[in-house]
């Protein structure tokens, strides 16, 4: 579809290909590095309208599998994990930003989605798509799909160190439908957004976020996010519990030539709700710490260590009660410890990535393995393609 379009605008705006610096959507604070040279079109009266975009393969193979009917998942397995064009312009008063395709979003501790299950069944073909009016060189409104400002690590498999998201992005939004306020003046970034949450069309989330930049190496990010109303609302996207929670992030940010540290702490809170269906309150406490380091301008590595615990939720001798599972049952807990080697050579790149992650204190047959008995899983990936 974006092809054939794409060849008739061309043929009217006399398409041409025009140097620019790196895109800075979509973010990648990534061992990979985006195209520095991306494709734009002088659209006449929209000014110049960039294309970028990126073709990406990956193969998994796994222990312990996950038995999750109609996913796709298996011991083995091979998948397109990004098939996406994002086009946008960068300048002038009202801007726009669109990023279509299809893609995966793996994560730890839970069953792989395929991607042709994971479009139909999370953010669609258009998964970030809104325009941005920019009121002054400090400030710009943004309304539409948006990528939540929650958490340390983005969304799609290219945009972070690892390829897979971690235990403690499970408990976060990761696309919201709303409306955002951004202030970025000096050595401080602010934002203010009213969505939907975890993507379930009732606008009843309100975020913000206050980050200052103690110099060039050190960064201090809070976060902070919460429902205002109930939403009994379920789906893949939707998990009720987290829809109907409140979170908060610390994060720092410390740079020294080619390492990058990034420690960060997150709670969150899921209160009683009986016109949500919730039945006992309960709450996460999370910390992990990520890790880039770049050997050369093509070898780097990107490492994580996480560690989450959930309290609460659990129902006791009550049989009208049903738990408030936020990890593997009521008062689980669990760990892991991710590594990413990662080789690019200009717009390809390849990288292979072990992960293992351990549950404790884990309500029988919630876990891993076809019985949901196994406490632990390994996980080994490879990722390939190109950033154009």
């Amino acid at each position: 579809m974006f092809l054939r379009t794409y060849g008739g605008v061309a043929a009217l705006l006399a398409v041409t290909s025009v140097s620019a610096d790196p895109l800075s959507a979509p973010s990648l604070s990534s061992t990979l590095q985006p195209n520095d040279n991306p494709f734009a079109i002088d659209a006449g009266p929209l000014g110049k309208v960039y294309v970028s975009g990126q073709l990406t393969g990956i193969a998994l193979w796994q222990n312990h599998v996950v038995d999750a009917p109609d996913t796709g998942n298996s011991r083995s397995l091979a998948d397109v994990s990004n098939a996406q064009v994002e086009i946008q312009t960068i300048e002038g008063p009202l801007q726009f930003y669109i990023q279509a395709g299809s893609y995966v979003l793996p994560s730890l501790g839970t069953a792989y989605l395929k991607s042709s299950k994971t479009v139909d069944r999370l953010y669609g073909d258009v998964p970030v798509g809104y325009l941005k009016a920019v009121i002054s060189p400090e400030i710009s409104v943004m309304a539409g799909s948006l990528p939540t400002m929650i958490g340390a690590e983005s969304t799609f498999t290219f945009q972070n160190i690892n390829i897979q998201r971690g235990l403690l992005w499970n408990q976060e939004p990761a696309i919201s439908r709303g409306v955002q306020v951004n202030y970025s003046g000096g050595k401080t970034n602010a934002a203010l957004s009213l969505n939907d949450g975890f993507y379930s069309r009732k606008y009843n989330w309100v975020t913000g976020s206050f980050s200052y930049a103690f110099d060039a190496a050190n960064t201090l990010s809070v976060i902070g996010g919460a429902n205002v109303s109930s939403n009994s609302k379920s789906s893949a996207a939707t998990p009720t519990a987290q829809n109907n929670s409140q979170i908060y992030n610390v994060i720092f940010t410390h740079t020294d030539g080619a390492l990058t540290l990034t420690p960060y702490l997150q709670y969150t809170r899921v209160d009683k709700d009986a016109k949500a269906g919730i039945d006992r309150a309960a709450q996460t406490y999370g910390a992990a710490f990520l890790a880039k380091y770049s050997f050369s301008s093509h070898w780097s590595i990107g490492a994580r260590a996480e560690y989450l615990d959930s309290n609460g939720g659990g129902c006791g001798a009550d049989e009208d009660c049903s738990p408030t599972n936020l990890l593997y049952g009521a008062g689980s807990n669990a760990w892991s410890l991710t590594a990413t080697p990662t080789y690019q050579d200009g717009r390809f790149f390849v990288r292979g990535e072990l992960a293992y992650v351990r549950a404790e204190e884990a309500t029988s047959g919630s876990t891993f393995g076809d019985s949901g008995t196994q406490h632990d899983q390994v996980r080994v990936l490879a990722e390939a393609g190109v950033l154009f």
